[in-house]
């Protein structure tokens, strides 16, 4: 409301400051039309005096317009037109259309020409001066309808953050009945389990009941058969000793008692037979059981075995949902773990962010070289910045250095005693010098064939190209600046070597793989254009062990100047340095990927190695072979070298620690030869 309020006092001293420009401009302007005394009409008069030449009866109505229009551009337009249209270009042309109330300020210049119009039409101004009162009432009706609702707007958000809220407290108890349900899940499981444990241990107790019922069965239903042929025979013994009576008695009697006693044996046979029968269906049958009781115990199987069936489909179901919820719940334990870990590491790690856009007001060339310092470069990487800056300023108003005496411990080509005069050369003068060096070395080395310590061609070449008596002061000058000067990559290669920290041989392979790079992108210019596009450029050949995120960084350095829709690369000037000799992005990218490889291929190496302390040769060549299958005799032979810094005779005898022999093969040129292990069984899985 007091927004608004302030608001409307200052549209009101605007319009008033405009109402009193406005009454002057009308004072001026109706002394014009005075000194004119008519008004002139356009372009009505004219009809009067143009005629159409050539008019025919017969032409067509659109020929007609065409000509008539064009008769009517030819007359001029009124002085009192052009100066109100002069006058309104004027005004909308001095004002200032970035303020808030720009539309207003804009509509003024429009409401002054009415003002003009309504003044000077005496017949029709209480007509006009009624439709523009008409129009600025609408106007200020709209205004205040707008400023009723912006307490609305302030309230539409209120309620919004309330909803807001209320989503929130719905989703948190959704969350809790989300894991009340879980848990009851997780008991009614364990509730499954049980019951299934009930009923295996139920279904061994029944079958050993049927084997042992089925057993009893068999016993009981051979002491049955015996019985049976017990009796029988029992029978049989009874009727031959009743026969045997019967013949002495029909004996005695005479014929007739011998046909009889014949019948009646033939009878008794007949009913030995059909008993013996009998009890034979007797024996076989005795386990029968009716077809209405069998019937009745098939239903019931089937509709158990379909239970059992229905049971055994719904414990799967719940098994495959007990699996997939264990993956669930290790993942997300390891999440948690993982986030828990990064979480403590970062609160070990955090420190208060420093505001390093104080170091502008320090450092010479202000903000702009600040700016251009600090790009692209993490608070680690600012503090090397910052610590050169000083110590470059330090250096350039010292003017003597103090010798470091001539002892043995003491390079050689910093052996000197007393003060040492300070040249002060730039960063510019000092990269020239040392890439001259380097230009020199490499001819002697191709004329000669002999390899000569850096330290000792860098003495000797200050003393050819300086004299005896300055060689000492250059020397001097050059090796501060380059201990200062750790940003700039070839004055920090070039301490790294003179120092002894990596080998030599370490720089020439890496201005090698860039030499191949570009031959490579050359071969792929068939046009000699300059230019390639992202899949014409051959990093992957050139890098065929590279990881595919490496390939694709360099790919992004390449682009780093251009559009997302642009995609010709202009290669040769990847390959530029500037006057410090501040390579471009490409270039840096592929230095520091050679020395981040060579970092993880020796991490695999100490991997490997384990818990070892001390290595001998022999293990550590089988290390080497470990993680790279590939790696050829030579190859290993030379690299064993470096790790025991003897011959390759002697080194079977040599035992060092494993610190000691890691951070000799970090000094020198060590590289993968072969793709690793992994990455193959990787890409074999893919593949299947």
């Amino acid at each position: 409301s007091l927004e608004s309020s302030s608001e409307t006092e200052n549209c009101q001293t605007h319009i008033n400051s405009l109402k009193s420009v406005l009454s002057k401009k009308q004072k001026t302007l109706s002394f014009q039309l005075s000194g004119r005394g008519h008004w002139t009409t356009w372009p009505a008069f004219a009809s009067g005096q143009t005629v159409l030449k050539n008019h025919k009866p017969c032409c067509t109505p659109e020929e007609r317009m065409s000509s008539s229009k064009q008769a009517l551009l030819t007359i001029p337009k009124p002085l009192y037109l052009e100066q109100l249209e002069s006058y309104l270009r004027k005004e909308l042309q001095s004002l200032d259309l970035t303020k808030r109330n720009s539309q207003e300020l804009k509509l003024q210049p429009y409401r002054e020409i009415f003002e003009f119009f309504i003044d000077n039409f005496k017949t029709y101004k209480p007509l006009l001066s009624a439709i523009k009162n008409e129009y600025e009432a609408t106007l200020a009706h709209q205004k205040e309808t707008i400023r009723a609702l912006e307490p609305l707007k302030a309230m539409v958000t209120t309620v919004s953050e309330e909803c807001t809220q209320q989503i929130l407290a719905l989703q948190e108890q959704e969350k809790v009945e989300i894991n009340m349900l879980k848990q009851e899940k997780q008991h009614l499981l364990k509730f499954i389990d049980n019951m299934k444990e009930e009923k295996s241990s139920l279904q061994t107790q029944v079958e050993h009941l049927q084997s042992s019922i089925a057993e009893e069965y068999a016993r009981y239903l051979n002491e049955y058969g015996a019985r049976k042929l017990l009796l029988a025979k029992l029978n049989d013994m009874h009727n031959e000793q009743l026969n045997m009576k019967r013949h002495q008695v029909q004996d005695v009697k005479g014929e007739d008692v011998v046909k009889l006693t014949l019948a009646l044996k033939i009878a008794r046979q007949d009913l030995t037979k059909a008993q013996v029968q009998l009890n034979a269906m007797i024996a076989q049958y005795g386990d029968v059981v009716p077809r209405r009781d069998f019937e009745s115990l098939e239903k019931k199987y089937s509709d158990l075995h379909q239970e059992m069936k229905t049971l055994r489909k719904d414990f799967d179901q719940l098994h495959k949902e007990y699996q997939t919820l264990l993956e669930i719940h290790r993942e997300t334990a390891e999440e948690r773990d993982n986030f828990f870990t990064e979480l403590q590491q970062a609160q070990r790690n955090c420190t208060p962010r420093p505001n390093w856009a104080k170091c502008s007001e320090v450092i010479p060339g202000g903000a702009d070289r600040w700016g251009c310092l600090a790009e692209g470069k993490t608070s680690d990487q600012l503090v090397d910045v910052l610590l050169e800056e000083i110590g470059t300023g330090a250096l350039k108003e010292m003017n003597v250095f103090p010798g470091w005496g001539k002892g043995d411990e003491v390079p050689v080509y910093l052996r000197h005693e007393g003060e040492v005069k300070n040249k002060k050369l730039t960063k510019k003068d000092v990269v020239n010098i040392l890439k001259d060096i380097w230009k020199e070395k490499i001819a002697l080395k191709q004329q000669t064939g002999n390899q000569s310590s850096l330290p000792e061609f860098f003495l000797s070449y200050l003393q050819k190209k300086y004299g005896d008596a300055s060689a000492m002061e250059w020397s001097y000058t050059l090796y501060e600046n380059m201990r200062l000067c750790r940003s700039n990559h070839v004055m920090s290669s070039f301490y790294d070597i003179l120092t002894g920290k990596v080998a030599e041989e370490q720089y020439h392979v890496q201005n090698q793989l860039i030499s191949n790079l570009q031959k490579e992108l050359a071969a792929c210019d068939s046009s000699n254009s300059g230019s390639l596009t992202s899949e014409q450029m051959a990093i992957r050949e050139a890098f065929p062990l590279k990881r595919n995120d490496s390939i694709q960084e360099l790919v992004n350095a390449s682009r780093y100047k251009l559009d997302s829709t642009e995609d010709l690369v202009d290669y040769r000037s990847l390959f530029k340095e500037d006057e410090e000799g501040n390579p471009e992005p490409f270039v840096a990218k592929i230095r520091s990927q050679y020395v981040s490889e060579k970092q993880e291929y020796l991490r695999e190496l100490k991997n490997n190695l384990g818990d070892l302390i001390e290595v001998n040769a022999d293990d550590l060549k089988a290390a080497f072979c470990t993680i790279d299958p590939d790696i050829d005799d030579q190859t290993l032979d030379t690299y064993i070298g470096l790790a025991y810094q003897v011959r390759r005779e002697e080194s079977d005898q040599e035992v060092v620690p494993v610190d000691t022999a890691l951070e000799r093969l970090l000094a020198g040129d060590v590289r993968r030869i072969g793709p690793s292990p992994r990455e193959e069984s990787k890409t074999d899985f893919e593949g299947e």
